[in-house]
C-alpha cells in the first residue's frame, strides 16, 4: 500500500492542477490576513470559502484520478496484489496530497505573519483539520461514485449533484421543512439532519469554536444547546470521522463484488 500511496501522492504533484489548488490558497491566505484586523473574521471568511470548495475539489479530483488512471489499475489488478491495498492507496494519496496542498497554502501566510505564536491558533489549526476531514470525506464519496458508474459522463455528473446537494440544495430543504412545521418542535430532527450533512457539521464545529453565536444558525444553535461548546466539538468531530469510515467502508464492499 505504502508504494502505490508514495505513486499517488508523487503522480498528483506532477500534476499543475495540484500547483493551482496550493497557489489559491495561497494568494487568497495572504489577501485576507493582510486586510483584516481581526484574525478570526479571516478565519471565518477561510472557513466560507473550504466548507464550499474543499468538497467540490475533493470530488472532482476524486473522480477523475479513478478515470484517468483507469488502465494502470487494471494492470496492478492483475499482479498479486490485493483490491483493497491498490484502491486505499490511491484513495490515501488523493486525500494526503490534496491536504498538504490545503495546509500549506493557509499555513505559510499563517507564519509568514508571526500568528503561530497567538491564540488564534487553536482556531486556525481547527480550520486545517476541518478541511482535511472534508477532503477525505469528499475524495471516498468519489471513489464510491466512480466504482459505481463505469460511463465517465455519469460518474461526472452524479458527482457534481452530490456535492450540489449537500452543499445547496440540503440547507434549502430543511428551510423550507422548518418553515412549514414551525410550530412542530424541531430540534431534534434540526439535530439529525445537521449529522447527515458533512459540510453543515463542519460549518457548526468551527463556530462553536469560534464562539459567535450569531453566526451559528438554527441547527448550530440547537447543536450548542443539546451539548455545549467542547462536548460538541467532541462529538462533531467523532461524527466527522464516522462521515470518512462509512464511505471506505463501502468502497471495499463494492471492491469485492466488481467485476475490472
Amino acid at each position: 500500500m505504502l508504494k502505490i500511496l508514495k505513486y499517488s501522492i508523487f503522480d498528483l504533484l506532477r500534476s499543475r492542477w495540484s500547483y493551482v489548488y496550493f497557489a489559491f490558497y495561497l494568494l487568497l491566505s495572504f489577501v485576507l490576513l493582510f486586510l483584516n484586523n481581526d484574525v478570526n473574521k479571516a478565519v471565518i471568511t477561510l472557513m466560507n470559502i473550504i466548507i464550499v470548495l474543499t468538497p467540490l475539489i475533493g470530488t472532482i479530483f476524486g473522480v477523475m484520478y479513478y478515470y484517468n488512471s483507469k488502465e494502470f489499475t487494471e494492470l496492478l489488478l492483475a499482479q498479486p496484489i490485493k483490491r483493497s491495498t491498490i484502491f486505499m492507496g490511491q484513495y490515501l494519496g488523493i486525500s494526503l496530497s490534496l491536504t498538504l496542498s490545503l495546509v500549506f497554502g493557509l499555513g505559510i501566510p499563517f507564519v509568514f505573519y508571526g500568528l503561530f505564536k497567538s491564540a488564534v491558533i487553536f482556531n486556525f489549526s481547527l480550520l486545517l483539520v476541518v478541511g482535511a476531514f472534508l477532503n477525505f470525506v469528499f475524495v471516498a464519496l468519489a471513489y464510491n461514485i466512480a466504482l459505481s458508474n463505469e460511463n465517465k459522463i455519469k460518474g461526472f455528473g452524479y458527482a457534481i449533484l452530490v456535492w450540489l446537494f449537500l452543499a445547496v440544495v440540503y440547507d434549502g430543504i430543511f428551510m423550507i421543512l422548518a418553515i412549514q412545521f414551525k410550530e412542530y418542535p424541531l430540534d431534534k430532527f434540526a439535530l439529525g439532519a445537521m449529522m447527515f450533512n458533512p459540510i453543515d457539521l463542519s460549518r457548526t464545529l468551527i463556530l462553536l469554536k469560534l464562539d459567535i453565536s450569531a453566526l451559528l444558525g438554527y441547527t448550530g444553535a440547537v447543536f450548542k444547546q443539546f451539548f455545549g461548546t467542547n462536548k460538541g466539538l467532541l462529538i462533531s468531530l467523532l461524527i466527522l470521522c464516522f462521515w470518512v469510515c462509512l464511505p471506505v467502508l463501502r468502497m471495499n464492499l463494492k471492491l469485492r463484488k466488481k467485476d475490472f
